[in-house]
């Protein structure tokens, strides 16, 4: 039987070989469409996605695969109650068009409605982040060593809140009214769960629309390393499979002080 060390290794391969992909593009010129979101998407997203869907196919044949731009197309598969494969092979399409390098690959396994496991993978920045279980997670930084990452609890002059680069709503700021804040910092994609994970952040607030392929494997990341990722509504955890693929409103969050 294959673990879950050995899935997210082979989850951990196919995201590095597409960002090489993504990396290729990156480095030259290409065009920008408007999908029917008005969300923009590129050859970057596509070239990705058809990497990672046919490697992680290859990898677990039985396994459903979701991905983003699959599903922006039409075919979703039914994942029922099934574990499935959520993607998003290029997290911050934005980021990515403004060359600021804070995009992601994105690649999750959702058991039971949870992220059980999951990859980001950060081209431009060199970092790669690996969850397979709880306390199993790490960072590698331009092709260095794994090393092991965890969530922190927020000091007392506050909270180091993370907030989107692209998509600051006036619903987080007035929510953030409410939050003793150390220290706003932005970034774009599913870093901002990375670096909760690594300890670095404390916080961070969505209130605005995400789809589930956005967050997944940044969730696993981020519970795995200690925090959570929380329904503003009632607080019960992230959870997925929902009809839609849409989230709610969520805050994820570091360590809880005294855990």
């Amino acid at each position: 039987m294959t673990t879950d060390k050995q899935l997210a290794a082979g989850a951990r391969e196919i995201a590095l070989t597409a960002a090489e992909a993504i990396m290729r593009i990156y480095a030259g010129g290409f065009a920008v469409r408007v999908k029917d979101d008005a969300s923009p998407v590129t050859e970057a997203d596509e070239t990705a996605e058809a990497i990672i869907v046919d490697g992680l196919r290859g990898l677990t044949p039985a396994i459903p695969v979701v991905a983003e731009e699959m599903a922006a197309a039409g075919p979703v598969p039914d994942v029922g109650a099934r574990d499935f494969w959520l993607v998003d092979p290029l997290d911050g399409t934005r980021e990515f068009i403004s060359r600021n390098g804070e995009f992601t690959v994105n690649i999750a396994l959702i058991r039971g409605g949870a992220p059980a496991l999951g990859v980001v993978v950060a081209p431009a920045k060199g970092w790669t982040f690996t969850a397979y279980g709880p306390g199993d997670v790490t960072r590698e930084a331009d092709g260095g060593p794994a090393e092991p990452i965890a969530a922190r609890a927020a000091g007392p002059d506050g909270a180091v809140v993370m907030v989107s680069r692209s998509h600051r709503s006036p619903e987080t700021e007035d929510w953030l009214a409410g939050v003793k804040v150390a220290e706003t910092r932005d970034a774009g994609s599913s870093l901002k769960f990375c670096l909760l994970a690594a300890g670095e952040a404390d916080l961070y607030p969505r209130l605005g629309r995400t789809m589930e392929w956005d967050t997944a494997a940044g969730q696993a990341v981020l519970v795995n390393a200690g925090g959570a990722v929380e329904r503003l509504d009632d607080g019960t955890p992230l959870a997925y499979g929902k009809p839609g693929f849409e989230n709610p409103h969520f805050v994820a969050r570091g360590r809880t002080a005294g855990a």
